[in-house]
């Protein structure tokens, strides 16, 4: 078995991050966190992923802090994994990651799920601004590494 190379010692913070949620798996868990789903049979129905793949990315996540088992809000003796506040500062991550996806994987006009807000309305585009507000593309910054 190839051993899993680990990134959590590096000085990127992209490659750290990746360490912690960068395979499909996990970011379809926090995806579907966002929306609702608590329990591991949800997670399960939703994904279709094997019961011990799953129980290896829920561990994984509660490990590094982005889930947390709580005590069911059934009152059943069930426990339920809930977002921490590490885990919900993933979510302009998720929304990224679908604006990109709708805006590259899918032909005109196919349909696919769509985050809207409360109101109904989609969102807007989400874009990177420097502190004074102004609007930056890729060319316009620079990585100062250590």
């Amino acid at each position: 078995m190839v051993r899993r190379t680990r990134l959590d010692g590096s000085t990127c913070p992209v490659a750290r991050s990746v360490d912690a949620i960068g395979d499909w798996w996990s970011l379809l868990i926090v995806r579907d966190a966002f929306d609702g789903s608590r329990r591991f049979g949800e997670f399960q129905r939703s994904l279709g992923v094997a019961k011990n793949i799953l129980s290896a990315r829920l561990r994984a996540l509660v490990e590094a802090g982005i889930l947390e088992p709580v005590p069911a809000s059934d009152g059943s003796a069930y426990r339920e994994y809930a977002l921490t506040a590490k885990g919900r500062d993933l979510f302009p991550v998720i929304v990224a990651l679908r604006q990109w996806g709708e805006r590259h994987s899918f032909e005109p006009g196919e349909p696919h799920s769509e985050l809207l807000d409360r109101a109904g309305r989609p969102l807007s585009p989400i874009e990177i601004r420097d502190a004074d507000g102004r609007p930056i593309r890729p060319e316009d910054t620079r990585v100062e590494k250590v």
